[in-house]
């Protein structure tokens, strides 16, 4: 499906996907009407679910009607997946900013009008996300928030701001998708998220958010908000690296550590060749960058079983910096002394 012609500059869509969510969903619905700057339109799509989330929705569309906001609600015949279903929506948001918007947190009032503000003083800003409050099943924050969680440095904020997002998301995802803003052409340059076929891999595929932070990144600028924007419900589902990691999980032994640089060499492949085939300016710089990240990944995957010829290829990445620019440093570094596959 083609997305809709060029919109009007300034209008707003939230794009909401929702599954068997009728738990937490009536607080995230009351915190979009809640919002100071209402949207033009609020796109829903329904993944199939078989609780109240349908009549919740229905009732929704509704109230927002009656405050003068179109609601485009869709309910999928059968269960496409989150990452389909979140595609498909996204098609039909035909304003200019897209805010995505998860069923289960909570909208603080100022979040819609506070992103366009940004959007519209900075005419190159792609993609704008934050930071966000945990809280729990009952909505009580639980004291952190989900950049600390995340462990997101003040070097990583820093190159952001700089508008050096593309190496901050190469080396890691630090986007949550709950918490994006972005601009109606990089859904044009996105779609189709791409599948990754790996004969050696269970998982492979791109997660939206990280996908869209990449493509906005590689084609322009994005930037963060450090002050949380929303409350990021915690619970069984959607957990996020809260418990401590033993030394063994720390350090990345055995064959869960392998697979993961398989799937991210993968991925990286994918997302230079979908540059290339959709023809994107990403620059010299950036190309290289990736490149790099590449190319490191596949040096890490292909070390030799021999200490005495391993040594000498992984003092050679860590004397170029390309560790701590593509990797977690001393810490892969150590894995890939020790050998651990």
């Amino acid at each position: 499906m083609a997305l809709n012609p060029r919109p009007a500059p300034d209008t707003v869509a939230v794009v909401l996907c929702t599954y068997n969510g009728a738990r937490y969903l009536p607080r995230q619905l009351d915190s979009l009407l809640a919002q100071t700057l209402a949207p033009q339109r609020i796109v829903i799509a329904d993944d199939a679910s078989s609780d109240d989330t349908w009549a919740m929705l229905e009732a929704f569309a509704e109230r927002a009607r009656a405050r003068g906001i179109a609601v485009d609600l869709q309910r999928n015949s059968r269960n496409l997946g989150y990452l389909r279903n979140f595609e498909a929506a996204l098609r039909r948001a035909g304003e200019a900013i897209v805010f995505l918007c998860d069923q289960d947190d909570v909208w603080y009032p100022n979040k819609l009008a506070d992103y366009l503000e940004q959007f519209r003083a900075r005419p190159r800003l792609n993609l704008l996300h934050s930071d966000s409050r945990l809280i729990d099943g009952e909505g009580r924050e639980l004291g952190q928030r989900m950049f600390q969680t995340l462990q997101v440095s003040a070097a990583e904020l820093a190159a952001i701001h700089a508008g050096r997002g593309f190496d901050v998301l190469v080396r890691r995802n630090i986007v949550t998708g709950a918490t994006i803003a972005l601009r109606r052409e990089v859904l044009a340059q996105a779609l189709p998220i791409p599948d990754i076929e790996h004969p050696e891999l269970e998982r492979s595929a791109w997660v939206h958010d990280e996908w869209l932070a990449l493509i906005a990144a590689a084609t322009g600028e994005i930037d963060c908000v450090e002050a949380p924007t929303m409350g990021y419900r915690q619970h069984g589902g959607n957990q996020i690296g809260a418990r401590q990691r033993s030394l063994i999980e720390r350090l990345g032994g055995g064959k869960q550590r392998r697979e993961y640089m398989q799937a991210m060499a993968a991925k990286f492949d994918s997302l230079r060749e979908h540059l290339r085939r959709a023809g994107l300016d990403v620059g010299a710089a950036k190309r290289a960058g990736l490149d790099a990240r590449i190319a490191h990944l596949r040096l890490r995957l292909d070390l030799p079983a021999s200490f005495a010829r391993r040594w000498p290829l992984v003092r050679e990445e860590w004397r170029q910096g390309r560790y701590l620019d593509y990797s977690s440093g001393l810490h892969s570094m150590v894995c890939d002394l020790l050998g651990l596959r």
